[in-house]
């Protein structure tokens, strides 16, 4: 059996869910999030992209419903020995299984939680269970259970997000060591990956975003590659993976010779950094870390170019994304918590002049500092 972690460590995970269940009176947890399912058993699988849910009831029973496809997937990466598979066939009805399940498990009539906000849970069958579970159960939301024990690591977490640290140095060394005019951004991105596949690493939760010119300004993923001209600005962001845990980067390269808005934002960049590292340790809420981020940002004239957000936790993700909540925005009162995870990003996006810049690394929080987990150097990269 393939843990990542040793079966102590999942007993703990379960100990603070359920007391959390027995002090809202839930007697269940109906988990349709992957991230939760892998937390709290292990289990390890995309296969949450069709109907499956964990249940946990409040006394640390756990029962799995899956597909067929799945049912070695969790038998040999979670501790969830009671595995109930739905059957595929015309007309199926998955939701109606599930309700069956949770009769044997003694759940009718019973309050149960469950975690409507998931991408493993479509409208579609959301309705579908919705339906199955009227009259039968009492379904109440529980999106933010598992995921608020979620955002504190533990020790044996913070080594997996150290190494995911390392093989994000790893990619950002090869990324830059491809990088020059004429170079293709497949060859940079191929190269990125590369060096966190052969350091042990794993697929991010998603796509690696790359791209230069004019599309240096974007911020998600788009297909199309090109050459990089004599002068030009590459922005990379993407992250270091380790058993889904993940430290993210994001640099804007510069080839051949950075402009006077480059240079301009630089220096917002490095002063916002290292503002915002002032506000992530004890005591300040994300709320206060945007707020140091947006007015250095400002100060320098930015605010246009600038984003409302400036960066968000992160730990074991699945697809679609590596984003984890909370994130830093205005008004966030979520605390800063040491044992915490947060990506920071200064993202500066000017589409008058057609320049971009930005500059973002992981931190670990501690009783003090926070603890940056890339050791690259934060000055301007230029190729």
């Amino acid at each position: 059996m393939a843990l990542h972690f040793e079966r102590a460590e999942y007993a703990a995970r379960i100990a603070k869910v359920t007391a959390k269940l027995n002090a809202q009176g839930l007697d269940g947890l109906l988990m349709f999030q992957q991230e939760s399912m892998y937390y709290l058993t292990g289990y390890d699988t995309f296969g949450f992209c069709f109907f499956q849910c964990l249940y946990l009831g409040a006394d640390g029973k756990l029962a799995l419903l899956t597909r067929s496809a799945d049912l070695r997937q969790a038998q040999q990466t979670s501790i969830i020995e009671d595995i109930r598979i739905w059957t595929d066939a015309a007309g199926a009805q998955p939701a109606a299984q599930l309700k069956d399940m949770l009769e044997s498990l003694g759940a009718k009539a019973k309050k149960l939680g469950i975690e409507s906000h998931s991408y493993g849970l479509t409208h579609f069958n959301g309705r579908a269970v919705d339906a199955a579970m009227a009259g039968f159960c009492h379904l109440q939301d529980a999106n933010e259970l598992v995921n608020e024990l979620r955002v504190v690591k533990s020790p044996a977490e913070l080594a997996y997000v150290r190494e995911a640290g390392r093989l994000g140095d790893l990619a950002l060394i090869a990324g830059v060591e491809a990088t020059h005019a004429g170079a293709d951004e497949g060859d940079i991105l191929a190269r990125q990956h590369s060096a966190i596949f052969s350091g042990g690493g794993d697929y991010p939760g998603n796509e690696f975003i790359i791209g230069s010119g004019r599309d240096a300004l974007l911020c998600r993923y788009k297909a199309g590659r090109r050459k990089l001209d004599a002068r030009d600005q590459l922005t990379l962001e993407f992250a270091g993976v380790y058993r889904h845990y993940h430290a993210a980067l994001m640099r804007t390269l510069i080839i051949g010779k950075p402009n006077a808005h480059h240079i301009a934002m630089d220096k917002a960049g490095r002063e916002a950094l290292a503002a915002v590292e002032g506000k992530l340790r004890p005591g300040f809420n994300a709320g206060d870390v945007f707020e140091a981020h947006a007015q250095v940002m400002d100060a320098h004239g930015m605010q246009k170019h600038r984003l409302n957000a400036c960066g968000y936790s992160l730990g074991a993700k699945f697809t679609p994304s590596w984003m984890d909540a909370p994130m830093f925005y205005a008004g966030n009162p979520h605390p800063i918590l040491p044992g915490s995870v947060f990506f920071a990003h200064m993202i500066l996006m000017d589409s008058d002049s057609g320049n971009a810049f930005t500059l973002g690394r992981t931190y670990i929080i501690t009783d003090g500092e926070p603890e940056p987990i890339s050791s690259y150097p934060l000055d301007m990269i230029v190729r």
